[in-house]
């Protein structure tokens, strides 16, 4: 493809982002499959000028609108985002701008008057400007930003930046096939040079973006390809062999994957959740990983079994379904498609899983409530209003819970886990350990 072409095809593939009601990769997945005479370096460059439009969709509207191209009816949003991310973002003036927009076959449409005195009005500046309010320059929705200002402070514009870069690609050792040591030499072999996480100790990560399930390491099981932050709330879990373990909310299995080889196969482990097609998804990775016949599926709206189970599990691992916020970078677009009515209903559904949860572990046995969110709603405030209700339960303080898994110290501060991109490289977690006490009489 030309470099028009190029531009033409993330301008057409951003517009249908912006149509669709679904995540964005999904959208980019199906375009690409639609589109498969476009070669691998073709599809690299789209992708990543899609990602970084997304990555920067606050900043440019606030350009579209400073400058009148966000103006009026009719007019061609994608288009013009790709205008100004190419002025700001790759400093190309607008005469280079009009070459790559010649109307050509397979080209943009030449500019406009408009167009053109606006990239030339751009010209010297940059992507970040001093009157831009904190919500514009961090990328945050506006009416989310109070709530990230209550969990951060003072740090809450630097840690809300960390978000807008790109994600590390991180992989978790499957102990039950190897080492860190078997697992790098593995990957050395297709010429990976993975190195190890800084703080989970099954980690490793790849610099830049491999082709991961071609490698001998992935297709024998030997790792899993899982954010560190991720390993480290499995790891926090505290499963051992012979344990009774439930994975409530488990998705598509990741975190039941790293318990199941923290236990080495022995005990019961049993992945419950409301979408039976996810739980299906899982199975090739779990046989892969060599856990498939150790590893029960339930659904979660099994009212009848839940029953049945009550009070039996030594550990209950709740996986809140949750806004996502803490991994942002990884889904950039995830942000804006959040509502505050979605947000109300993960509140919703996050309470009546950690009370699944409450019901299914046993006296002495904990709750690991878990979420991939950076805000105090889906977090702090979850467990203390669970506390409030539930009076038999008490909080591990999440120091001493690390001195058991880990030997290393504390990385964070406070009774729970909190892990954020910029304080720990990995996505943002939060996690809490409530340990079930006595019954009240």
């Amino acid at each position: 493809m030309t470099p028009g072409a190029r531009i033409e095809g993330v301008i057409d593939l951003l517009g249908k982002i912006e149509a669709a009601h679904e995540p964005a990769e999904r959208v980019v997945g199906a375009y690409m499959r639609g589109h498969r005479y476009i070669g691998s370096k073709d599809r690299r460059a789209i992708s990543d000028r899609i990602y970084g439009a997304l990555r920067r969709r606050a900043r440019i509207d606030w350009w579209l609108a400073r400058t009148g191209l966000g103006l009026g009816d009719g007019l061609d949003h994608p288009r013009r985002t790709v205008l100004v991310a190419l002025a700001l973002c790759d400093g190309l003036s607008a005469a280079e701008i009009a070459a790559l927009c010649d109307g050509g076959r397979y080209t943009p449409a030449p500019l406009s008057a408009d167009e053109h005195a606006a990239i030339e009005a751009l010209a010297g500046e940059s992507l970040d400007h001093a009157e831009q309010p904190p919500a514009i320059r961090t990328e945050v929705p506006a009416w989310l930003y109070p709530d990230v200002a209550a969990a951060f402070g003072e740090a809450a514009e630097a840690e809300m930046s960390a978000l807008t870069g790109e994600a590390p690609v991180d992989l978790r050792i499957n102990r039950l096939k190897g080492d860190r040591d078997a697992a790098r030499a593995a990957l050395a072999e297709d010429k990976i040079d993975a190195v190890p996480t800084p703080h989970s100790p099954l980690g490793l990560r790849v610099p830049g973006r491999r082709n991961l399930s071609a490698t001998r390491a992935y297709r024998e099981g030997l790792v899993e390809v899982q954010d560190e932050g991720s390993q480290i709330v499995a790891l926090f879990t505290n499963a051992r062999p012979d344990h009774a373990v439930a994975d409530v909310c488990a998705g598509a299995g990741g975190k039941t994957l790293a318990l199941a080889a923290e236990m080495e196969g022995r005990g019961r482990l049993v992945a419950l959740d409301v979408d039976a097609a996810r739980l299906q998804r899982s199975v090739p990775r779990l046989r892969r990983a060599g856990v498939d016949a150790f590893v029960e599926r339930r659904p979660l709206d099994d009212k009848a079994w839940l029953t049945a189970h009550a009070g039996t599990f030594d550990r209950v691992l709740v996986d809140a379904p949750c806004s996502g916020s803490g991994a942002w970078r990884r889904q950039p677009d995830a942000r804006w498609r959040l509502t505050q009515d979605d947000l109300a209903r993960y509140l919703e559904l996050q309470a009546q899983a950690i009370d699944i949860g409450a019901k299914l572990v046993r006296q002495g046995g904990r709750v690991v409530y878990a979420t991939c969110s950076l805000l105090p709603a889906e977090n702090e405030r979850q467990v203390e209003t669970f506390l409030a209700r539930t009076l038999n339960f008490a909080v591990l303080p999440a120091a001493t819970v690390w001195a058991e898994t880990f030997a290393t110290a504390t990385p964070f501060d406070g009774p729970y886990l909190f892990l954020t991109p910029l304080g720990h490289g990995c996505d943002g977690f939060f996690a809490a350990v409530m340990e079930r006490r006595e019954d009240a009489p």
